[in-house]
């Protein structure tokens, strides 16, 4: 694999080891090699350890002293404590949209999202599915123009496209429930009423983390 643009050689690395994680190519407590990766990719080693330390900022890896790189191990402890943080970093995105929209076009983008997660449950393309899933929280950054929370979600959207990916067939059952769940919450914001986006969000977050740990292998 040949990688351009030098200036973002770094972050093209990390995304490429991330969807190796994220499918479970790379499997948990497995060692990443710098030279191994190095050779692979050709890119210097230099763009490969920074790589490295986009990935461990983003809970995909850990660097140990001794050890070097490993991809880290996803518990039942991991995956309820990344669902709880992440119900509030999407409530608190839900909020900044109820609170800022002005124009029925503001919210042009979540009804386009809302097409494609429909025409994605009509394929039962479970991987667009939840793709579009995530689409609707970049989606909300305009509204929050918050620099540091669009930096936290994005550290941590690897980390759930990680364990979504583990849940993909577990979902597939439940599209439609997501679905319906979207659809209150565009209700709920159009209504800018912030105590019913709580309830969806937070019912969404834990409907998700009951279908992870469901996929969890057992110890």
């Amino acid at each position: 694999m040949t990688f351009k643009a030098p200036d973002s050689l770094a972050e093209q690395i990390a995304h490429h080891l991330a969807e190796r994680i994220i499918r479970g190519d790379l499997k948990p407590g497995e060692r990443i090699q710098e030279q191994k990766v190095t050779l692979a990719l050709n890119v210097s080693r230099g763009s490969v350890r920074e790589a490295l330390l986009i990935l461990e900022r983003r809970h995909l890896i850990a660097i140990l002293p001794r050890r070097g790189a490993h991809v880290t191990e996803l518990t039942a402890h991991k995956v309820q404590s990344l669902c709880t943080l992440m119900s509030e970093l999407y409530i608190l995105l839900g909020n900044s949209v109820a609170d800022r929209w002005q124009v029925q076009a503001d919210m042009a983008p979540f009804l386009q999202i809302q097409q494609r997660l429909s025409a994605s449950y009509e394929r039962q393309d479970i991987r667009a599915f939840v793709e579009d899933s995530f689409s609707v929280m970049r989606a909300a950054y305009p509204f929050a123009n918050n620099p540091y929370l669009q930096e936290t979600v994005e550290n941590l959207q690897p980390a759930m496209s990680r364990a979504y990916f583990l849940a993909l067939e577990q979902r597939k059952a439940e599209m439609s429930e997501f679905l319906e769940l979207f659809e209150r919450l565009l209700a709920a914001v159009l209504a800018r009423d912030l105590p019913q986006i709580r309830v969806v969000l937070s019912a969404y977050a834990q409907r998700s983390c009951d279908l992870v740990l469901s996929a969890l292998p057992v110890a």
